[in-house]
């Protein structure tokens, strides 16, 4: 139980803390909501047209391939920690890895998914 008791007190202080702020902005806050206020706001763009509209397929395309390129640094940062107590065995397999993730960009790279139009 001792070894979790910096993780309870963490946490009573985390709670503490969003519950003080939360209070503080509750009393001191304004509430003076006018149309622009309550507008919708996203991305710093305001909107325009409808909210329903697709959308293109490109726009998919780019979150996938910032998930494998986020994927990939997630994977080599533990690995590059630990290199050397894996030796050759490690190497290779991070080569396997890295192969593979290339393969994923040659292909996104000649279906013209980096291109912008």
């Amino acid at each position: 139980m001792s070894d979790y008791l910096p993780v309870f007190i963490h946490f009573v202080l985390v709670v503490a803390v969003t519950a003080l702020l939360l209070g503080a902005h509750a009393l001191v806050g304004s509430r003076k909501p006018t149309p622009e206020k309550l507008m919708p706001y996203e991305s710093g763009v305001w909107p325009v047209g409808d909210a329903r509209e697709r959308v293109p397929i490109r726009y998919y395309l780019i979150a996938m391939l910032f998930i494998l390129f986020d994927v990939e640094a997630i994977f080599m940062y533990p690995w590059a920690v630990v290199y050397r107590w894996l030796g050759i065995v490690g190497l290779v397999e991070m080569a396997v890895f890295a192969g593979v993730l290339l393969l994923g960009y040659l292909y996104a790279l000649r279906r013209g998914a980096l291109e912008w139009q």
